[in-house]
């Protein structure tokens, strides 16, 4: 007897594309079953007929063997009558709902995968060296999108009419091409061209005429700084073997100090450069094709301007088969860094990018296809073999986040300032946008507003419902508040991290919510409820509140930004506020002797000096105290090279006390919130006062070690080692009035492995439960999945609606 099973399947990241009915097709003809294969606005279907077993072997291998761009979220089946069909086909795309909804999604660009680099490299191949070769499992996809459904015409592939060959391959259910729409060939895909620094066709003579790639790589080899055009935009590409070219790249790109990070060929090459564990390299060779921060090795070939004075580079693996060739002909290393100048957007246009960087590049190797959307790679680290991502892009975005509870509406949320991401989301998945940037100018502006316009038509999303931060200054908060129609939730910053960490561990909501947990965060500044600068917080948090329950002892920030961009600042505000401490004896006053006093007097008077509880300003001036760092090229450069310059092998730390009554010199009375702010800050806290923890106990230590002659990388671990122990110990005095025993930890300052590892070591070593991030960002690339799940439990309590099946 025949046995038909109807198999209802939601794939999350469906589309016409990742390869999933082909592939379905392909695994139902090969076992002899009939039936059919489509989608609708649901997800994908199959209808199958055949015998039971068959059947079965059917269903256990749909889940095996699911292609590479294709995640099974759910698979159920229901029994239908036997119709007698031997055949098995591909049933046209279904269309929109009745209502118009869309239910299909858009898959991240994702890298060559191994049967298009073993076409690239076969001469017998109509493709040999195409630097533009994909298929239906990997290539261009969320770049090039322009809408949706995501057919080619919607595409920057409209342009490119198909070849015979390549139209048979797209129209044929059994090659890996169907349905790819960006497949091409040189018949009828983009090509490249290399173009001098004024966009003129650039001719290198016999025999690199005609081969841009190899003139490319042969100037490359020459010393000249070249602009390469990737998939989300402009890369500004060096030898990095050689000191000269990559301190030209600074030079003329006005980047003194941050690293760049290098393109190697392979695994192999990788390993030459960086000490590769077996999780790194599986994060390096992933689909995604991050950039991973690693362990530099001794004498590694790469120049030491590619990342002055740090431990660890950034490396990356080719993506493209552009970088594939490009990697081969070059046989080194090559630093592969945004096309941009320091502060500004990526280019991505091609007109656009010959205006901004014709002053950085010798040469062009550009193609004809565009990018519509600009994504930066995304930058990575490995902690405990998990992901840690510190910029989550290109190869990641828009793939969504699944999160318990999901949204009962349809929720926009905006993000943060600095390293700016926005959020869309509805019913189960969050939409975490590409990385933004730094919302400081204009045109990073521009690329904020277009991408939220870009992204609500991509995943049919019309927001209800609108988070933003706190801070009523940030550009995403005054985008916000213009926005008409909607309800507006003000999601406190900190309390945001907290709740990032918890959707991106997959914590409780709703009816099973998980409770409360420890939420440390730890980061440079967020506004707070009390209108102080926060940044050093132990909460009490659930999704839909939170309470303050300590935090670092605040001190001045004196002259505001400017204590940020020079961290000597911070070391007058924290010495000053200790009792018989002979400041005049350290070099750090005696180097910034001439602005001292005023800056000292600015702090006491409380002139342009905000209190401020911030972690970040701490390691701030323990580092401008040890002479690391007395003013900043990038944000966090301090503290980066406080970190590398710990000794890790030394196990001494210095103490800090946590103290509810005498906080310090500059710690007055807790001021009032406004009560807009109040309101959004959740359930009130307790009656009594939060903790204090001193902060300045750390920077005394460590001067008075300094003084004794103790040598910096020594003095630089017992800070770090100090800073674990001290919020280990706040952690058990909160579990021991709250019986709480999980720990979530988010904030910049968490992107410190060194601190990272010491404080989980320590509180599991108690007993605790801590989660820390994996698939957003501990930094405030992650804030605007943390203000989406706020708004939505927050939309829970206030209209009683249930949360999603989790």
């Amino acid at each position: 007897m025949t046995q038909v099973i109807r198999t209802a399947l939601r794939v999350e990241g469906i589309v016409q594309g990742v390869g999933f009915r082909p592939f379905v097709y392909s695994l139902a003809t090969g076992l002899g079953l009939g039936g059919l294969v489509g989608n609708d606005v649901d997800g994908v279907f199959a209808e199958i007929e055949g015998p039971p077993a068959t059947v079965r072997e059917f269903l256990r291998r749909l889940e095996r063997e699911a292609p590479p761009l294709a995640r099974i979220e759910r698979v159920t089946t229901s029994a239908m009558p036997p119709a007698g069909t031997a055949s098995f086909t591909i049933a046209p795309s279904g269309p929109n709902a009745p209502d118009g909804r869309r239910g299909t999604l858009v898959a991240a660009d994702t890298a060559t995968c191994a049967d298009c680099l073993r076409e690239l490299s076969d001469p017998a191949d109509r493709r040999y060296r195409y630097p533009f070769i994909n298929c239906t499992n990997c290539g261009p996809r969320f770049t090039i999108v322009r809408d949706v459904p995501y057919d080619r015409p919607l595409t920057t592939m409209a342009g490119f009419a198909m070849c015979e060959p390549c139209a048979a391959e797209y129209h044929d259910p059994a090659d890996r091409r169907y349905h790819a729409q960006p497949t091409c060939c040189p018949a009828c895909g983009p090509r490249l061209a290399l173009l001098g620094a004024a966009g003129e066709p650039l001719d290198l003579g016999e025999p690199l005429t005609g081969d841009p790639l190899g003139a490319a790589a042969a100037l490359l080899r020459d010393g000249r700084i070249v602009a390469v055009k990737g998939l989300g935009g402009y890369h500004l590409a060096a030898d990095a073997a050689r000191d000269d070219a990559v301190a030209a790249l600074r030079a003329r790109k006005h980047r003194e100090d941050k690293p760049f990070a290098v393109l190697a060929a392979g695994l192999a090459a990788a390993r030459a450069l960086c000490e590769v564990d077996d999780a790194a390299a599986a994060l390096l060779a992933s689909r995604a094709r991050p950039v991973v921060l690693l362990p530099r090795l001794p004498g590694a070939a790469v120049a030491a301007s590619a990342a002055p004075g740090n431990r660890h580079l950034g490396i990356m693996l080719p993506y493209t088969p552009l970088h594939h060739l490009l990697a081969g002909a070059m046989a080194g290393p090559i630093v592969l860094t945004s096309g941009n100048v320091s502060d500004e957007p990526i280019a991505y246009r091609d007109e656009d990018a010959l205006a901004r960087l014709a002053g950085i590049a010798d040469a062009f190797l550009t193609h004809d296809r565009a990018i519509h959307i600009r994504t930066d790679d995304s930058v990575t680290r490995v902690f405990r073999g998990r992901p840690l991502p510190v910029r989550r892009s290109r190869g990641y975005v828009p793939e969504p986040v699944v999160v318990p509870g999901g949204f009962p509406r349809q929720v926009l949320a905006c993000g943060a300032e600095l390293k700016n991401t926005f959020c869309l989301a509805k019913e189960r998945h969050a939409f975490v946008s590409h990385h933004i940037g730094d919302l400081e100018n204009v045109e990073t502006l521009r690329s904020f507003t277009e991408g939220i316009e870009h992204f609500r038509r991509l995943f049919d999303v019309d927001p209800r419902v609108v988070a933003y931060d706190l801070h009523p200054e940030y550009l995403s908060t005054k985008y916000a508040m213009e926005l008409t129609g909607v309800d507006l939730v003000g999601v406190q910053h900190h309390h945001a991290h907290v709740a990032s960490c918890l959707a991106d561990n997959g914590w409780p909501a709703g009816p099973r919510a998980g409770g409360r947990v420890i939420g440390v965060a730890f980061d440079g500044t967020g506004y707070g409820t009390d209108g102080t600068l926060w940044g050093g917080e132990f909460l009490i948090a659930d999704y839909a509140g939170f309470e303050r329950a300590g935090h670092l002892a605040p001190v001045p920030l004196p002259g505001g930004q400017a204590a940020i961009r020079q961290p000597w600042r911070m070391a007058a505000a924290y010495l000053d506020g200790l009792d018989g401490l002979g400041a005049a004896s350290l070099d750090v006053m005696r180097r910034n002797s001439a602005q001292w006093p005023a800056v000292v007097a600015m702090a006491r008077k409380g002139v342009n000096a905000p209190l401020t509880s911030s972690a970040g300003r701490l390691f701030d001036a323990v580092a401008a105290l040890l002479g690391v760092r007395d003013a900043i090229n990038y944000e966090g450069q301090a503290a980066i090279e406080l970190e590398q310059l710990a000794d890790p092998a030394e196990r001494g730390g210095y103490h800090a006390a946590i103290d509810a009554e005498n906080p310090g010199r500059y710690a007055g009375p807790e001021r009032t919130a406004a009560p807009a702010a109040e309101a959004a800050a959740g359930p009130a806290p307790e009656a009594g006062r939060p903790f204090h923890v001193r902060g300045a106990d750390l920077v005394r230590a460590a001067a008075d070690d300094l003084t004794a002659g103790v040598p910096p990388a020594v003095i630089a671990a017992r800070f770090h080692n100090g800073v674990a122990a001290v919020v280990a110990a706040a952690c058990l005095r909160i579990r021991e009035r709250h019986a709480l025993t999980t720990v979530a930890l988010s904030g910049g300052v968490f992107q410190n492995m060194l601190l990272l590892n010491q404080v989980v070591t320590r509180l599991e070593s108690r007993g605790f439960t801590v989660l820390t991030h994996s698939r957003v960002p501990c930094n405030d690339g992650g804030i605007s999945l943390g203000q989406a799940v706020i708004a939505a439990a927050r939309d829970r309590l206030g209209s009683g609606a249930p949360a999603l099946d989790s």
